[in-house]
C-alpha cells in the first residue's frame, strides 16, 4: 500500500490530460444512471479499501471547516469556537477556514482521528466519490486520485466501465 501511495502522484500526472477528457465527456452527457454506478464502484472499493491503512488525506491535506464544524468540534474539545479556531484553524487565500498544519493535528501515530465522532463535513464526505452529480466536482475529483488510492481506483474502473457502456450503444 504505501509504494502505491509514493506512486499516486506520479501515477495521477500521467492519467490528468486523460482524466480532465473524460470529465469533460461526463459533464456534457452524464449517464442516466450515473450516481447509481459511482454508489456502486465507491461501495465496492471501499469494502476492499482500509483508510487506517493510508490516511494520506490526514497527511497531505486540511479540509475545510464550516461554522457548524467549529462549533461541534470546540464543544467536543470543550474550547469556545474563537479558542479552537485560534489554536488549530486559520484563514486562507480564498477566505476559508483550514487547519494551520499538515498533517492534521488530529491524526494519530496510528492512523486513527482523534476527533473522528465529530469530524468536519469534509473529512466524513472523502473523497466524494459517493457524491449525487458526481460530474459537477470533477476538478476535486481530479485532485483527489493524486491523494487518496481509493479514489484513484473509483476513477480508472469509472472509465473503464463508461468505455464499455460506450462501446456497447
Amino acid at each position: 500500500m504505501q509504494e502505491f501511495i509514493h506512486r499516486l502522484p506520479q501515477l495521477a500526472k500521467d492519467k490528468h490530460n486523460e482524466n480532465k477528457k473524460f470529465f469533460a465527456r461526463l459533464k456534457k452527457k452524464p449517464p442516466k444512471k450515473l450516481d447509481q454506478i459511482m454508489q456502486e464502484l465507491h461501495d465496492e472499493e471501499f469494502s476492499n479499501t482500509d483508510c487506517l491503512q493510508c490516511a494520506n488525506c490526514c497527511k497531505t491535506t486540511g479540509p475545510l471547516f464550516t461554522n457548524k464544524d467549529v462549533e461541534r468540534i470546540a464543544k467536543h474539545l470543550r474550547m469556545k469556537p474563537h479558542e479552537f479556531e485560534e489554536e488549530y484553524l486559520q484563514v486562507d487565500e480564498e477566505g476559508d477556514l483550514i487547519l494551520q498544519q499538515t498533517p492534521c493535528t488530529f491524526l494519530g501515530t496510528d492512523n486513527y482521528c482523534t476527533i473522528y465522532g465529530v469530524r468536519p463535513k469534509a473529512c466524513r464526505e472523502y473523497p466524494h466519490t459517493d457524491r449525487k452529480k458526481f460530474q459537477q466536482i470533477s476538478n476535486l475529483t481530479i485532485k483527489n486520485v493524486a491523494i487518496c488510492p481509493a479514489a484513484y481506483n473509483i476513477v480508472e474502473k469509472m472509465k473503464a466501465n463508461m468505455n464499455l457502456n460506450a462501446n456497447s450503444s
